[in-house]
């Protein structure tokens, strides 16, 4: 792979930061204001979750030194553990990235439809603006990893910049009302709940709010030099920590702690302190900004993922395809896309049915993390590890893989039927590896 097609320290920590930053952030605060009964438990659980991200990232970065291949979010579970784990956990991470993919892209062109006529439109409009904006990216992706990586550039420097703007609405001096609330949604009060309850359960969407991350490491292959790697993961995650301090400081300041209480896009209300009554307009634009880039960070990582699980072949060879000259892979990526655009036509409630993925990713996290110690063990490239704080990886992650696997008790505990769904599906997809995978690996 010639230089011009990997990727430098800029453009990884680009990466890192369009795979946590996606629309959450612009609502999830609100809910997570709503649990945790006053602000000292709202800012210590966005602090905390960012302190786990950063030893995730810390985590992540090492896991990349010592496995740097593509698609090795799915290589640490087939190396470590079993390919069998390997085959059915990244199965159903890619069944239900796909989902979400569509669902996300219904959502841009929702706010593309306020955008434009102020008014939510029909069936056609929403599926056909998915449609155009998960084609645009898989022709841009087709040229390339520079390709996509320089518009990814592009997008997240553009959506950043707006969120310092968020931010900064601070200095307006102004307060905001929210125009609506979320009605089913229910709140927390301290003096019943305790202090404990309510951190826990608000550190739940907290922790996904920052995760994405971990995706990092399937481009291990494609990065200049393996300097790289560490630094962009844990700079992408510092400017994130600070990003979502900040807006979340600026959300209590210009709506009110109180009054953000489960209030309905509370993103747009920083954006009509700067603009007024426009600011809806403005922030509608910034929004489908955020899921084009989704869109396209999705269709640059989850095909990379499938390139490895067809090279063990436990796919099928068709996804190993790449094109000869710009090295894009065709094959993954267009029957990722292909999914996708598929499930825009059955609507957004495809999302209701996917509750098992928190459970999912919060049981991936833990796991994936835990590899270190293997790798570790096996001493997997070790003339890669440089540093001195690679000596702390180790209790860095037994913090995170202890968090995350509290995380998925709580799910199992809040959500028991989503939960068994995921490990019913697990079961399901490990009975297939056996039954069709396995003598390839005899």
């Amino acid at each position: 792979m010639t230089a011009k097609n990997q990727l430098g320290y800029f453009s990884l920590t680009v990466i890192v930061v369009s795979l946590v930053i996606g629309m959450g952030i612009f609502g999830t605060p609100a809910k997570v204001a709503a649990s945790s009964g006053t602000s000292s438990i709202f800012f210590a659980v966005w602090l905390t979750g960012g302190l786990v991200a950063l030893c995730g990232a810390l985590t992540y970065a090492e896991i990349g030194l010592r496995l740097p291949v593509m698609g090795g979010y799915y290589r640490v579970f087939s190396e470590c553990y079993h390919p069998a784990v390997g085959f059915t956990v990244n199965a159903l991470i890619l069944i239900s990235n796909a989902a979400s993919l569509g669902v996300v892209a219904l959502i841009g062109a929702d706010y593309v439809s306020d955008l434009l006529f102020g008014a939510p439109s029909g069936t056609l409009f929403n599926v056909t603006i998915s449609i155009v904006a998960v084609g645009l990216f898989y022709t841009v992706n087709l040229f390339g990893l520079q390709t996509s990586s320089r518009t990814l550039n592009v997008l997240t420097v553009i959506k950043l910049a707006l969120m310092l703007l968020l931010i900064a609405s601070i200095v307006r001096g102004v307060t905001v009302t929210p125009h609506g609330y979320l009605e089913s949604a229910g709140s927390y009060n301290i003096e019943k709940e305790g202090w404990l309850t309510l951190f826990m359960v608000s550190l739940v969407p907290v922790f996904f709010s920052y995760g994405g991350y971990q995706q990092t490491i399937n481009f291990g292959s494609e990065i200049q030099a393996t300097n790289i790697f560490p630094k962009a993961i844990i700079s992408g995650m510092i400017v994130v920590i600070v990003l979502y301090m900040g807006i979340n400081y600026a959300y209590t300041e210009v709506i009110g702690y109180e009054q953000m209480k489960n209030a309905s896009a509370v993103g747009a209300l920083l954006s009509e302190a700067w603009f007024g009554t426009i600011g809806a307009k403005v922030f509608d634009g910034m929004m489908f900004l955020s899921v084009l880039a989704y869109v396209n960070i999705s269709l640059m990582s989850n095909p990379r993922v499938m390139y490895a699980m067809s090279h063990d072949k436990v796919l099928p060879a068709f996804f190993s395809i790449r094109n000869s000259k710009t090295l894009a892979l065709t094959g993954g990526l267009t029957v990722f896309s292909l999914i996708t655009i598929i499930i825009t036509f059955f609507g957004k409630g495809v999302d209701n049915i996917l509750g098992f993925s928190i459970f999912l990713d919060s049981i991936g996290m833990s796991t994936s993390a835990a590899t270190i110690f293997v790798l570790r063990y096996r001493k997997k490239n070790s003339e890669n590890i440089k540093g001195a704080w690679t000596r702390w990886t180790p209790f860095l992650a037994v913090i995170f893989v202890l968090a995350y696997a509290g995380i998925a008790i709580a799910v199992i505990i809040d959500k028991p039927f989503a939960a068994l769904t995921g490990l019913i599906l697990l079961v399901i997809l490990a009975v297939v590896y056996f039954i069709f995978y396995h003598r390839k690996h005899l």
